[in-house]
């Protein structure tokens, strides 16, 4: 998954919809960790600005 910083809000909401905790919410950004996320795309649907897309598009 990507996150575009410039649409993001960091509200912090694919934090609490994330199944596996990939998604991390730090001061500056939102970091997704790779090796944990299962590409279910629950952030993606979640985000209200469509900041977090899928690597594979």
């Amino acid at each position: 998954m990507k996150v575009n910083r410039s649409k993001c809000l960091y509200c912090g909401g694919c934090v609490g919809v994330c199944p596996v905790h990939a998604i991390e919410l730090l001061e500056t950004r939102i970091a997704i960790d790779g090796g944990k996320c299962t590409k279910c795309g629950l952030c993606v649907r979640f985000c209200p600005v469509a900041a977090i897309t899928s690597d594979d598009e």
